[in-house]
């Protein structure tokens, strides 16, 4: 299989109204946080919030903004991280329309904040918070090269590529169906790849038919963080 060089993904389900409680767990099951999504659409234009409040008092706080007339297209995002299940506060936000971005990070409880603002030309293929999305809306046996902006803090691009892997057996509360897994692969070249050798494939598992649906994901919510498990409640 080939990857298709890069460009915005087309829209095959349009996205709606949506609320869901997701659940964040370890591997081992045991939970660590509550999750709270809410998806807005007015026409062809899309907002979608994920909150996780955790055990921890910690939080991470996602928002995308998109449109889908014929294609996805990234307009806005905003995304926070703080308390202790995490290395490092941030909260950091990019704009489509107006190409500026803002950080606001800090290292460790001992170190001042810092706070970058400057320009950034999201490309058409940028889909921060849409991952899963994407995944819904491939071609069978289609592979895709997207690019998602890290705040490490200053925003650089990462390619990642998105491929489908197998199909396997899922329980649906108690109905056994099928589930698509795809693996999402960050393409971080040759030199990054030999300073950094162990960042895992983010898993996700997408139950398809005429109204595809999100079953289950396993990867980290930052760079080199631990894996985890988001769920439906």
């Amino acid at each position: 299989m080939v990857a298709r060089r890069a460009g915005p993904v087309t829209v095959r389900f349009t996205e709606g109204v949506t609320r869901g409680f997701p659940v964040l767990r370890s591997l081992a099951g045991t939970k660590l946080a509550q999750g709270d999504l809410v998806q807005v659409a007015h026409e062809d234009r899309v907002e979608s919030r994920l909150v996780f409040r955790f055990a921890d008092g910690s939080v991470h706080d996602e928002t995308a903004i998109y449109s889908q007339r014929g294609v996805f297209r990234l307009l806005a995002y905003r995304v926070v991280q703080r308390g202790p299940s995490f290395p490092e506060t941030l909260e950091a936000s990019i704009d489509r329309e107006s190409g500026r971005y803002e950080v606001r990070y800090r290292g460790d409880e001992d170190s001042p904040e810092q706070v970058l603002r400057g320009r950034f030309e999201l490309p058409d293929d940028s889909y921060n918070g849409l991952l899963t999305i994407l995944l819904k809306n491939l071609e069978p046996g289609a592979v895709e090269n997207v690019q998602i902006v890290a705040f490490t803090p200053k925003p650089r691009l990462v390619t990642i590529q998105l491929r489908a892997a197998s199909e396997d057996p899922v329980l649906v509360g108690d109905v056994p169906m099928r589930a698509t897994r795809f693996l999402m692969r960050p393409q971080l070249g040759l030199f990054a790849s030999l300073l950094v050798a162990d960042i895992p494939d983010i898993k996700c598992w997408i139950v398809g038919g005429e109204a595809p649906a999100f079953f289950r994901l396993e990867g980290p919510l930052y760079f080199m963080g631990p894996v985890w498990r988001i769920e439906p409640n």
